[in-house]
């Protein structure tokens, strides 16, 4: 157990981006965490989110110069680990030999989505930790999202059992594209939006398609069919405004990483019934901002979620003038006409009622129930997804090995480096 006197989980943060700022807002409605740390390359973020941890009253953060330094500082008990996804397995690795040497005390690692960028990576990432001994936490926030949680509750308990479980799922993630350059590189961050944005919606729909207290894998992945295409960011007056904007070093209409995908997930139960998730994902959405919309269905009920169906709208004429922000919604793609306002987005979107479910297992001693094992899980319906775009064709679990699969879209970018 973590601090087992005081119980209060000391917590470092790998990472002070975008991802690292959300987590931090959310860690506030947590009780029993401390954030004592941050490691991040650039020093000028890295000081400045240890300034806004003491500004929230989150712990007297220390912006550390290096990797193992914060994964060494004194009384350390947990990584969250949130720098890129080509970063994650040298992060994991520094962790897991400092451990292993007796030269850290934590015993815990939480990791965003995804785990990794291919099976082999995700897999290793796993092994590593489950050879160090340390807890671990895989941060899908979707899965926590109160909405989900708790309709997904109400099926279960008072729909189920009178006529059936739900045999359909549906979940859309959409927004007009990353914050970030190595987003847009298919082997810095693996693919384009399949891997960064369906990691959710697979993963979403296999927990409501999952009976309460049962394991994730009770429900057995049978095959994979997906379609990707580039509708926006390869054409050219968009490519370059990417370009320009993000500071690409390479041609992005040469070597694109693909800005839509669709997908269909079949599952079997214990009892042989077909399961269905569909998972729909796009960087060329133009709305209000980041819209989730997820759906169940089951003999003779239904559950549905939409974030852009706020209870709080606001309208601006064309007579207010301001400046760009996410202060409505992320993403935010306007300052005028009648909007949708997320309230407490950190909330919505699942990350508060994440954290503290992660920092309550920490502290108990506890495996939380997104655990790394389904990091690789999720990864592995990715991979499979790809390659039935890549073969357009359904791919059969059973008869694939995807250990060493890599999308295309981070092959053709390792080609062109060499």
């Amino acid at each position: 157990m973590a601090n087992k006197e005081n119980k209060v989980l000391k917590v470092g943060f790998v990472g002070s981006g975008f991802i690292a700022d959300f987590h931090l807002q959310s860690l506030v409605s947590v009780r029993n965490v401390e954030v004592i740390g941050v490691y991040s390359p650039t020093l000028s973020k890295r000081t400045s989110f240890a300034e806004k941890v003491r500004e929230l009253n989150l712990g007297d953060c220390i912006a550390y110069d290096s990797l193992a330094a914060l994964i060494c500082a004194p009384n350390l008990d947990a990584i969250w680990i949130l720098s890129p996804n080509y970063t994650r397995k040298d992060v994991v690795t520094t962790i897991t030999n400092l451990v292993s040497e007796g030269n850290a005390s934590v015993i815990a690692v939480a990791s965003e989505k995804p785990l990794a960028r291919n099976l082999r990576e995700a897999k290793e990432i796993l092994s590593m930790v489950e050879n160090a001994g340390l807890l671990h936490g895989y941060l899908e926030n979707q899965v926590f999202c109160p909405a989900v949680t708790h309709g997904k509750e109400v099926i279960w308990k008072r729909a189920v059992p009178s006529s059936g479980r739900p045999y359909l799922a549906r979940a859309t993630e959409e927004h007009c594209g990353p914050h970030e350059a190595w987003f847009w590189d298919g082997e810095t961050q693996g693919g384009g939006v399949l891997s960064d944005m369906m990691c959710h919606s697979v993963e979403v729909g296999r927990f409501m398609l999952t009976a309460p207290g049962e394991a994730r894998n009770s429900i057995r992945l049978v095959s994979a069919n997906a379609t990707v295409a580039n509708l926006k960011w390869t054409r050219k007056k968009y490519a370059n405004i990417l370009q320009n904007s993000m500071g690409l070093s390479f041609d992005f209409r040469k070597t694109p990483v693909e800005d839509f995908a669709r997908g269909t997930l079949e599952f079997e139960d214990v009892d042989g019934n077909v399961l269905l998730v569909e998972a729909s994902t796009s960087w060329s959405y133009i709305g209000a901002g980041l819209r989730i919309a997820l759906e169940m269905q089951g003999p003779e009920y239904s559950m549905e979620f939409d974030s852009l169906n706020s209870r709080l709208k606001v309208f601006m004429s064309r007579e207010i003038q301001g400046n760009q922000g996410e202060d409505l919604v992320e993403k935010q793609n306007a300052e005028q006409g009648l909007m949708p306002i997320a309230e407490e987005e950190a909330n919505l979107y699942g990350y508060v009622s994440e954290n503290r479910h992660m920092v309550e297992r920490f502290i108990a001693g506890q495996q939380p129930d997104e655990t790394f094992f389904d990091g690789v899980a999720v990864v592995e319906i990715l991979m499979a997804l790809y390659k039935s775009s890549e073969e357009n064709r359904t791919v059969y679990l059973a008869e694939e090995d995807l250990l060493d699969f890599i999308p295309e879209v981070a092959r053709q970018e390792k080609q062109r480096r060499l």
